[in-house]
């Protein structure tokens, strides 16, 4: 004896055949934009039959369908599954048929759903532990692997277009020109007119010169150009070798005998390696200038004075400081973005996790390597 459910045009119906086994009847419009039964429908007319072993699908009496139907039948098969019941496409249209074998062919990915499990803590110390352990690991395996390709490039024998360096030192170097600008222009301005401030209290005004001069030479021309360079180029390096990775074409490099570390890793690495030192002297130079504007406009300065003073107060020694702090910088902003980007997963949400992994690791390695140096320095009495 039949049972029905009706749902707007769409209709199921479980009985049972001469062989035994239990018949499921699909009749009418199985189109989504009617109104369709749903698994749990199924599932309740399945509660009620006994010693069920076989499902056969009947489509004799279906009009017209599409993804709606598949959908069901998804969570069909899988209620079966789960009572260990045998499921039988039957009579359905070949295209159906195909599509449910398309769908229930692939597994689904560990991990592509969110676990609703709640962890304990220790569990949860345990799992960052281990990944920061792994991190740790992966970072020192690509800190190796660019060690060998400038070993290579020393010798002649590193593989990488020549156009695509050039590119690169473009895109590190010229075209930064405009943010670093603005950004060393406005810290050295701030600079003259924090000290400004305290300096007019005793009648010393004219030491905002030395001041901003020492301060942009050997502190912070050097790292504010590096922190613009984490964020500007370390994320654009993550993204893009992140979205080749997405692409296949990392793979299709090393199928090809290439090595991605020599053609993508080192150019991007060398640009930035030769790009901020210069960019760290034109740092230098705005920021010197933002403070001049304070002192002349704003301190009754002459521009002579406060050139003077500068020269005065500023030595070669700052400079280089600044210069050997900036190509350290260059070096970790490169690394931290092609590592993240080598490292990404195979999906849009996972470039954009290497992206922000690749600023937050360099502005963090940025700052712990500024205070390594800062106890050197005093340490060597420079």
């Amino acid at each position: 004896m039949a049972v029905d459910a009706y749902r707007d045009g769409a209709q199921i119906a479980l009985g049972r055949l001469a062989s035994g086994d239990i018949s499921l009847r699909l009749t009418g419009d199985w189109r989504l934009r009617s109104g369709l039964p749903t698994p749990a429908s199924f599932q309740e007319l399945l509660r009620s039959q006994d010693r069920l072993q076989r499902l056969v699908v009947d489509a004799s009496g279906l009009h017209h369908w599409d993804s709606g139907l598949l959908a069901f039948l998804v969570g069909v098969r899988e209620a079966c599954r789960a009572r260990n019941v045998d499921f039988d496409a039957g009579d359905l249209p070949a295209g159906a048929r195909r599509l449910l074998t398309l769908a229930t062919a692939v597994p689904e990915r560990q991990g592509a759903r969110r676990s609703s499990a709640a962890h304990g803590f220790l569990t949860l110390v345990g799992d960052e532990t281990v990944k920061l352990w792994r991190s740790f690991g992966g970072m020192l395996e690509f800190l190796g692997q660019a060690t060998e390709s400038f070993g290579k490039l020393i010798v002649f024998r590193a593989r990488f277009r020549r156009s695509d360096f050039v590119e690169v030192v473009y895109e590190c170097g010229a075209a930064a020109l405009p943010i670093v600008t603005l950004i060393s222009f406005l810290v050295g301005l701030i600079l003259a007119f924090v000290g400004a401030i305290q300096l007019q209290q005793f009648g010393a005004q004219i030491y905002v010169a030395d001041l901003v001069g020492v301060a942009m030479a050997r502190e912070m021309g050097a790292l504010m150009t590096a922190i613009i360079m984490a964020g500007r180029t370390g994320a654009a390096f993550a993204a893009q070798l992140g979205t080749m990775q997405v692409n296949e074409e990392i793979d299709a490099l090393s199928t090809f005998g290439l090595s991605p570390m020599e053609f993508l890793v080192l150019p991007r690495m060398l640009a930035l390696i030769l790009m901020m030192p210069l960019l760290c002297l034109y740092a230098d130079f705005m920021g010197i200038l933002g403070g001049a504007v304070v002192g002349v406009g704003m301190l009754g300065l002459s521009v002579t004075q406060y050139v003077n003073e500068t020269i005065h107060g500023v030595g070669l020694v700052d400079f280089a400081v600044g210069i050997v702090k900036s190509s350290v910088f260059g070096v970790l902003v490169a690394l931290s973005g092609c590592m993240r980007g080598i490292q990404s997963g195979r999906s849009a949400s996972a470039v954009g996790q290497a992206a922000t992994s690749a600023v937050v690791t360099a502005i963090v390695l940025i700052i712990v390597t500024d205070g390594f140096f800062a106890v050197l320095t005093n340490v060597l009495g420079i």
